[in-house]
């Protein structure tokens, strides 16, 4: 199947910039995806200089686009600033003010919210940054909703992301929101990265070194997904990983940054979605399938995941879309 995309995404690199969130972008944005038997985006790197110094010098970048570039954009990303100190290029805060003037998305990885917050766009809006920037930060602007301790925040147009690793998290959030399930799933497999990580989870997770090295998670969480059309309980976790129910949430909170129960309801709604995406057209057929119980509670989930009500999602993903 065939599937028309036009999206133009551009990412603004500027001095010092970080190769791996560029890396990253590309990765996600710019590379060709022949299997998946649809348009990708077109993807290009933009500046205010024709020649840009990376992250500690070691890579120069020559021939990129200039900021026209960022005005043509439908997505504008603006990865790390190594100066978030520092007042933002006179010229980058401009097309940045200009992204979001015309109704461009716009997104931030790392202390890149520093530029999207000195260019004003973040005023009383929800964002997220790196943890160790998260003081000086809400010192230099009071106005916007800081939330410190997540991966990603998605404020409609607004979506930030933490540290550079998160940046795959919020870059695989983007395609499943342009995309849908099966396609970003399809990505991470690609990446051999677990996809779909809730914005929520932590962005820094304490891990002491254990005296006796611990099993990993990842014989219960196989366990569970085979079987989310079932009653799954956080009880019903912890005894098939054999330990407490305390323990279990230590060791979901250690490894995954997330709780027994948010990780299942996540896992519940990928599917619902995945199913929605295949054809099946009856609600209470995909909520019983994905463990989701009803149609109401498939609904006020889906909406809360994916912000789409079911008829809206199948119109967006479905087979005929």
């Amino acid at each position: 199947m065939s599937h028309d995309f036009s999206h133009r995404v551009a990412l603004l690199v500027d001095e010092g910039s970080n190769p791996f969130e560029l890396g990253v972008a590309t990765e996600l944005f710019g590379l060709r995806r022949p299997e998946l038997h649809r348009s990708w985006y077109d993807f290009t790197l933009c500046a205010a200089r024709p020649r840009v110094r990376m992250h500690l010098g070691m890579v120069t970048l020559s021939g990129v686009a200039g900021l026209d570039a960022a005005d043509a954009a439908d997505t504008l990303i603006v990865p790390n600033r190594p100066d978030a100190d520092q007042p933002v290029h006179p010229a980058v805060r401009a097309a940045i003010v200009r992204a979001a003037d015309r109704g461009a998305r716009l997104v931030s990885f790392c202390t890149g919210a520093f530029a999207l917050a000195d260019a004003g766009v973040l005023d009383g809006r929800r964002a997220t940054t790196h943890w160790r920037w998260a003081e000086e930060f809400v010192r230099r602007f009071p106005l916007v909703r800081l939330e410190p301790d997540v991966l990603f925040v998605d404020d409609g147009d607004v979506l930030t992301a933490a540290g550079s690793a998160a940046a795959l998290d919020l870059g695989l959030h983007l395609i499943l929101r342009d995309h849908g399930a099966e396609v970003a799933n399809a990505v991470s497999r690609r990446l051999v990265f677990p996809g779909h990580r809730d914005g929520g989870q932590q962005q820094f997770i304490e891990r002491p070194v254990p005296a006796v090295p611990d099993t990993s998670l990842a014989p219960v969480l196989a366990w569970a997904r085979a079987r989310l059309d079932r009653p799954l309980t956080v009880p019903d976790l912890a005894t098939r990983a054999a330990t407490s129910q305390a323990t279990l949430h230590r060791r979901f909170r250690a490894e995954l940054g997330t709780t027994p129960l948010a990780w299942l309801t996540t896992e519940r709604v990928t599917l619902a979605c995945q199913l929605i995406e295949r054809g099946e057209l009856r609600l209470d057929r995909v909520a019983a399938a994905s463990g989701l119980g009803t149609a109401a509670n498939l609904r006020a989930r889906l909406r809360r995941h994916t912000g789409l009500t079911p008829s809206a999602y199948r119109r967006r993903f479905g087979p005929a879309a």
